[in-house]
C-alpha cells in the first residue's frame, strides 16, 4: 500500500520514518480460546508528521501502538507475517538489549494516566535523570541540570520544586507535562501519544495540545496520536487511520477524512459527537450513535420502556415550583490541621465560596470549569456525602445542611450521585444484582428479595442490558456498560435529583452518545432533575437548560445555555469555550512537510 502523506501538495512525498504491514495481534484467552484484536492493518507515519489512530474503545488503537514497542502483555501473539519496519528493520524481530536501545531513545511514549505511568515512590526529577544516565549516558550532574531544562521546555512551574515533587503532588496535566519530559528526555524520533488528554479539563488539553505541536516542530519529531475525539484529531493530525475491531476501515489525509469521508463508519464518528453553536437539547433532540448510523433499523436499546404509567407529564414538571435553592453555599479545607496547628489555627482554603442558584424540577443544571475549581465538591455537597462549612441546601421545603444522619436517611434516596469512574464507584465482588438489590434493602423498598430482585431486572432492562447481567461482576463489562449498572442503581432509589459528576468524560463517542441519549429518555420518561457536571463544554451545551461556571470555588457565570454559549459575559467563560477543540481547520493541518524549527 502507498504512505499516508499529508494534505499539503509537494514535490516529493516525506520519507515515512516507520510502516506498518499486515500487523496481526490476537490474545490467548486460555479455556476461552484466542481473541483477534488486531487483523492485518497497514499504514505508514512520514518524517515530522502526525498520523492519528482513531476508533471506539476496543478497536485495536492502545494494541497496535504498544506492540511497536514490545509493550504487549505475555499472552499476545503476533501473527509471523507482521512486519513493522523502522531504520532498515523489523522491530517485531528485536530482542532484548537491541529493542531496548530503541525504546526510549528512538521511539518514546506518552501513555494516557500518568499517574499509573509515574513511578510513585520516586521523584519526577529523578525519574526523568534515570533515563537521561541509562538511555542517554549521562552523568548524574549532567542528567540534573538537564532534568531542569526539560521540565522547563514542557512548561511546568518552579522546575526546581516540581523536579522534587512525588507524581501525586502535582495536578493532572502538570504530571502529564512530567511524562512529556520523560518521553522526550532522550530526543527519540517519534513520538507515540497515547490518548494523552483523556479526562483533562479543556483548557489543560488545549495546553498539551499546543505543548506537543510545539516539541513536535522544534524537535522535528514524528507522531503517533492516538484518541476517540475527532474534533481534536483535526487539530493536530496530517493523516488519519480509522479502526473498528481491529480492521482499518478507511485512512487518508486529514482534509479528506473530515471533509469527505468515505467510511459509514468514520461519517458515523464525526456525527455521533455534540457539537458547539447549536441549542440545548430540548424538543426531544437525541444523538445518533454508530449503532443507529450503521445499522438504522436495529436502533440502540437504550429504553425498553421509556415511559412509566405512575409518572407525571414531564412537562407539567418542568413548570413546577423549585426543586432545589442553594444559598450562600462554602466549603472550606484547612491545610496543616495537626495538633499544633488545631492549637493555632491553620490555613484555610475555600474550594467553593458563596455558591447560589435555583434548580427547577426536571430541568438539568450544567456546572463546568477546569479542574480545581469546585465543580466536584459542589456536587458532593448536595448529596450530602461532604459537609459544608456554611450555607443552606434547601429540597422539598427542608434545609439539608441542618439534619442530622438519621434525619438524612429519607433524602439520601431522593438525591442520588453517578461517579465519573464506574468501576471505581461498583464492588468489585459484588455481582450486579447485588449491586442494584443492596441499596434496596438499606431503604427498606420491596416487601421481599423476590421483589427487590424483580426491581433490579426491571432497572436494568430500561437502562439497556439484559437479565443476562444480574449474575456478572463488573470487571465483565465495557466502560458504557459500566455506566450504565451505575445509573441503574441510582435509580432502584426513584429519586428525584441525579447529580452526574463528569459520568460521560472516559467514555468514547460512540458509548457517550449512548449514555447521553439514555440520560435523556429518562429525564422525560421520569421527570427526573440533573446536576450535570463536567469539564466537557459542548457534552453540557448539549445537556443542560441552565448552566454555572465556576472558577477557582467561586460562580463568575450563570445563565440559560443557549444565551451563554452564544454570549459569554465573562473572560473566564471565554477562555473556557476558545479551547475546546473544533475540529479540522486548515491551519492546523497545511504545514509544510518539513515544519521549521521555531515554535508556533
Amino acid at each position: 500500500m502507498n504512505p499516508i502523506t499529508s494534505s499539503v501538495p509537494s514535490a516529493a512525498a516525506p520519507q515515512s520514518v516507520l510502516t506498518v504491514q499486515n500487523l496481526q495481534i490476537a490474545f490467548d484467552m486460555g479455556s476461552a480460546g484466542v481473541q483477534e484484536a488486531v487483523r492485518g492493518i497497514s499504514f505508514s507515519i512520514p518524517d515530522q508528521q502526525t498520523v492519528a489512530l482513531v476508533g471506539e474503545s476496543g478497536s485495536g488503537k492502545s494494541v497496535t501502538a504498544m506492540s511497536l514497542l514490545q509493550l504487549l502483555p505475555d499472552n499476545a501473539r503476533i501473527h509471523p507475517g507482521s512486519q513493522v519496519h523502522w531504520a532498515g528493520q523489523n522491530l517485531l524481530e528485536l530482542h532484548g538489549e537491541a529493542m531496548r536501545r530503541i525504546r526510549g531513545r528512538e521511539i518514546s511514549m506518552v501513555f494516557q494516566d500518568p499517574m499509573s505511568s509515574l513511578n510513585p515512590v520516586q521523584t519526577v526529577g529523578d525519574q526523568i535523570a534515570e533515563v537521561l544516565r541509562i538511555q542517554g549516558g549521562m552523568s548524574a550532574r549532567q542528567a540534573r541540570t538537564r532534568v531542569l531544562e526539560l521540565m522547563e521546555e514542557v512548561g511546568l512551574p518552579e522546575p526546581r520544586a516540581r523536579a522534587k515533587a512525588y507524581a501525586h503532588q502535582l495536578s493532572g496535566g502538570q504530571q502529564q507535562r512530567a511524562m512529556i519530559a520523560l518521553a522526550i528526555a532522550c530526543e527519540p524520533r517519534l513520538l507515540i501519544a497515547d490518548e494523552p488528554t483523556t479526562a483533562l479539563d479543556v483548557t489543560v488539553q488545549r495546553q498539551i495540545i499546543d505543548l506537543l505541536l510545539r516539541l513536535q516542530q522544534t524537535r522535528r519529531m514524528s507522531m503517533l496520536f492516538i484518541s476517540h475525539d475527532l474534533n481534536l484529531v483535526g487539530e493536530l493530525a496530517h493523516a488519519v487511520v480509522v479502526l473498528r475491531r481491529g480492521v482499518i476501515r478507511e485512512q487518508g489525509p486529514a482534509e479528506a477524512i473530515f471533509r469527505t469521508p468515505n467510511d459509514p463508519y468514520t461519517r458515523a464518528l464525526l456525527a455521533c459527537r455534540p457539537g458547539l453553536g447549536g441549542a440545548a437539547h430540548g424538543g426531544g433532540k437525541r444523538l445518533p450513535t454508530i449503532e443507529d448510523l450503521l445499522e438504522p433499523q436495529g436502533g440502540d436499546g437504550v429504553m425498553a420502556d421509556p415511559v412509566a404509567d405512575s409518572v407525571a407529564d414531564p412537562v407539567a414538571d418542568r413548570l413546577a415550583d423549585p426543586i432545589l435553592q442553594v444559598t450562600g453555599l462554602r466549603k472550606d479545607y484547612v491545610l496543616n490541621s495537626g495538633l499544633l496547628w488545631g492549637l493555632f489555627g491553620g490555613t484555610k482554603i475555600a474550594a467553593v465560596q458563596n455558591a447560589s442558584f435555583t434548580l427547577n424540577r426536571g430541568r438539568t443544571l450544567g456546572v463546568v470549569g477546569e479542574s480545581g475549581s469546585g465543580k466536584t465538591t459542589l456536587g458532593l455537597m448536595l448529596t450530602r456525602l461532604l459537609a459544608n462549612s456554611a450555607g443552606e441546601i434547601r429540597f422539598a421545603g427542608h434545609d439539608l445542611t441542618a439534619l442530622t444522619a438519621s434525619g438524612l436517611k429519607p433524602f439520601r434516596r431522593r438525591i442520588q450521585i453517578i461517579f465519573q469512574n464506574p468501576y471505581a464507584s461498583l464492588n468489585p465482588r459484588f455481582t450486579v444484582g447485588q449491586i442494584l438489590t443492596e441499596p434496596l434493602r438499606v431503604h427498606q423498598i420491596g416487601s421481599s428479595d423476590d421483589e427487590r430482585e424483580t426491581l433490579a431486572l426491571q432497572w436494568l432492562e430500561r437502562v439497556g442490558l439484559t437479565a443476562q447481567a444480574f449474575g456478572k461482576y463488573p470487571h465483565e463489562f465495557s466502560g458504557g456498560q459500566r455506566q450504565r449498572i451505575a445509573i441503574a442503581r441510582c435509580l432502584t432509589m426513584q429519586p428525584e435529583i441525579l447529580v452526574c459528576d463528569e459520568c460521560v468524560s472516559a467514555l468514547d463517542v460512540s458509548v457517550q452518545a449512548t449514555v447521553l441519549n439514555l440520560l435523556l429518555d429518562l429525564q422525560e420518561a421520569f421527570g427526573l432533575t440533573y446536576v450535570f457536571i463536567s469539564h466537557d463544554l459542548a457534552v453540557v451545551q448539549f445537556m443542560a437548560d441552565e448552566i454555572l461556571v465556576m472558577r477557582q470555588g467561586e460562580i463568575v457565570e450563570q445563565g440559560p445555555a443557549e444565551s451563554l454559549y452564544a454570549n459569554p459575559q465573562h473572560p473566564y467563560t471565554q477562555q473556557l469555550l476558545a479551547a475546546i477543540p473544533r475540529g479540522f481547520r486548515d491551519s492546523g493541518i497545511q504545514q509544510a512537510p518539513a515544519p521549521p524549527a521555531t515554535p508556533h
